[in-house]
């Protein structure tokens, strides 16, 4: 079922204001709102989504540690004013009721995401706008904090612009970024991180400063766009799950965003949305028809004109 479907692959400031974006490029898109500036780049291994003609894969797929991985959304922000560690959050959200649509199994699966992938994970799948959130502190996998230095922010963008392929490491810039770092008592470590901000006094404690740049990756071996199937593996006594998300479909895209849960702003959204491949290639023939006549009737009208001559 799922080669009867295309990906598209949208994002923006905004839920409404979206552009088609490159997957699989190195070169970031840039998307800027009244809250943040933000530079993003997805990855898709095994893409075979619009636009056509995409890569259908990446350098990033074959470097270690991600070489398991099916896709990375990459991005680095600057926020235009602070928000609280506690406020600020990353997930998945609908404008429709799915509960009518959760496969057999989602409750399983679930519970493995949170108890062994993501603890931080909360949300209602059954509201008539469901969510799924994590703290960003908590739920990105990469996290490296940078300056505010511009002149220092320019080297690192010509630096990963030279670069074949531009991996966000766990850390920070030297200098500033060292500093903010240890000041807001980060653990240097993924894991570690990862851990600290399960408690959410640590949360509150935490500001991501205005003027200063966070560089993030998002990535996982479990979520499959090409077959849109979910695939968790199994823990101790907890057998692995597969689910065939593509059976369950309701038409709805799926949304990742980052958003601040305070004021219900969003910084970006990135949209996934399947198109039917039977649609789009009926349109492509249809313009490959147009562009047809039309040369005919140039052709047509040249000799007419020669004839005149």
């Amino acid at each position: 079922m799922a080669d009867k479907y295309v990906l598209k692959v949208t994002a923006g400031p905004t839920y409404a204001d979206q552009t088609p974006i490159p997957v699989n490029t190195e070169s970031p898109t840039s998307i800027s709102s009244s809250f943040a500036t933000t530079s993003l780049t997805l990855r898709i291994q095994n893409y075979r989504g619009l636009p056509a003609g995409s890569p259908s894969t990446s350098p990033y797929f074959s470097t270690a540690p991600h070489t398991s991985d099916l896709y990375s959304l990459q991005f680095s922000f600057t926020p235009k004013e602070d928000v609280n560690g506690n406020d600020m959050v990353f997930g998945n959200d609908f404008d429709h009721p799915i509960r009518d649509k959760l496969p057999p199994g989602f409750q399983q699966a679930f519970n493995i995401v949170k108890w062994f992938i993501d603890p931080g994970l909360y949300g209602d799948v059954y509201a008539d706008e469901p969510y799924l959130y994590g703290p960003m502190l908590s739920s990105i996998n990469t996290l490296r904090i940078g300056g505010k230095d511009d002149r220092v922010r320019e080297a690192e963008e010509e630096k990963r612009a030279n670069a074949e392929v531009h991996l966000v490491e766990e850390g920070a810039e030297e200098g500033e970024g060292e500093e903010s770092r240890h000041d807001s008592k980060v653990p240097a470590t993924a894991a570690g991180r990862k851990k600290h901000f399960l408690t959410e006094a640590h949360l509150k404690e935490f500001t991501f400063e205005k003027g200063r740049e966070y560089a993030c990756d998002f990535f996982n071996p479990y979520l499959d766009f090409n077959d849109f199937a979910l695939r968790l593996p199994g823990y101790g006594l907890i057998p692995g799950i597969t689910l065939p998300i593509i059976s369950y479909w309701d038409g709805q895209p799926l949304r990742y965003v980052l958003k601040n849960r305070k004021t219900d702003e969003p910084l970006w959204v990135v949209v996934f949305t399947l198109q039917p491949k039977e649609a789009l290639d009926a349109e492509s023939e249809k313009k490959d028809e147009t562009a047809s006549s039309e040369t005919k009737s140039a052709i047509h009208t040249g000799a007419a004109d020669d004839d005149l001559d």
